[in-house]
């Protein structure tokens, strides 16, 4: 249970942080933050830990995904252009 009280830790600092206004408090207790984050998933179960990466990926894939797309149009557009030149 020790993971469940470093994951509040980190979330709370990473809370904290976007409250402060003095530039080298937000930098420490974000980098604190994300420490506490990352000893806290490190310490969790295995498989609370691919379930929070297998919906971190579920997540993240279409937005990577739309980036991609984008990437490849404005490349294709891009060459387009300087063909008609």
């Amino acid at each position: 249970m020790t993971y469940l009280l470093l994951l509040a830790i980190g979330f709370a600092l990473l809370l904290t942080s976007l409250r402060l206004q003095e530039e080298i408090l937000v930098i420490t207790s974000t980098l604190t933050g994300v420490g506490f984050l990352v000893w806290g998933f490190a310490l969790t179960p295995t498989p609370l830990q691919i379930g929070v990466e297998i919906l971190l990926i579920l997540v993240a894939f279409p937005a990577c995904i739309r980036c991609i797309i984008i990437s490849k149009v404005n490349t294709l557009l891009g060459k387009a252009n300087v063909a008609k030149k």
